[in-house]
């Protein structure tokens, strides 16, 4: 690790050991009494964490020793360290933490209020992708355009768009838009290329859909560039939308995915 970023590591845990009281740290009060200066003492996180002194003492002091993930860990925990503090302190530590896959499963099981929020507000079709592309949530007007997928038991793009027939007369240019999301999906996923979800849902379509298959096998890749969609829908008939799609700060793994209402083109 940099010498600089070994300093700056020593200070962000120097002062959250400073700011963090010993009621919190459930420590007795009574000790609380005798110190000249707020918060706890180094050797009072040493202990909680399992860990010597010295070691501790040369951790803030910067100094280049060994550090690992499971000793950060504990470290986070004891200086109530909140999600983003504790990102914080793996990266500037340049290790992994083991406690995030966990983390992460949690926090896409829940759409924050404000992207809910966000979403009612629109007056537009618009939805939100995790990072397999499941819907995790959308508006009126695009449950209405989408009834076919949003209203069905299946909230993964993919799934709808290479397993579901209603798919093929719904949406337009139909094999050159699959072969286009496909290339998307995988642009998307390149950096989560072991991930077990996502290899399961790879195996799953390659078994249950041809198309699928021989596409992914293509191996093309493409930007998510938004652009004219079309469909065909059983109650408006055509439909021409202009797709911009978003990443929200508060979800960098999803996408917010908006559809504009398109000018015919000469």
């Amino acid at each position: 690790m940099p010498a600089e970023q070994r300093r700056q590591l020593g200070a962000f845990i120097r002062t959250h050991r400073a700011r963090l009281t010993t009621q919190a740290a459930g420590l007795p009060v009574n000790h609380a009494s005798r110190r000249r200066t707020p918060g706890l003492r180094r050797e009072e996180v040493a202990q909680i964490c399992g860990v010597s002194t010295t070691w501790y003492t040369w951790m803030e002091q910067g100094r280049d020793i060994s550090i690992s993930p499971s000793a950060l860990a504990r470290l986070a925990d004891a200086l109530h360290l909140s999600e983003a503090e504790r990102a914080y302190l793996f990266e500037l530590a340049r290790k992994r933490d083991p406690a995030a896959p966990a983390a992460k499963a949690k926090r896409a099981d829940a759409v924050p209020s404000g992207l809910a929020a966000a979403l009612e507000a629109m007056t537009v079709p618009a939805y939100l992708l995790d990072r397999l592309w499941r819907a995790k949530a959308w508006n009126a007007q695009a449950a209405r355009l989408f009834s076919g997928w949003l209203g069905g038991e299946e909230p993964c793009l993919l799934r709808y768009v290479f397993l579901d027939k209603g798919a093929r007369s719904f949406i337009c240019d139909f094999e050159d838009r699959a072969r286009r999301l496909l290339a998307e999906f995988r642009a998307d996923t390149a950096e989560a290329a072991e991930d077990a979800e996502m290899l399961e849902l790879v195996e799953g379509l390659r078994l249950e859909s041809p198309l699928f298959a021989r596409l992914w096998d293509d191996h093309a890749v493409l930007g998510r560039e938004g652009g004219m969609r079309m469909f065909e829908h059983p109650e408006d008939g055509l439909l021409r939308y202009e797709q911009v799609t978003l990443v929200p700060a508060i979800r960098p793994d999803h996408k917010l995915v908006m559809l504009l209402p398109g000018l015919d083109r000469e």
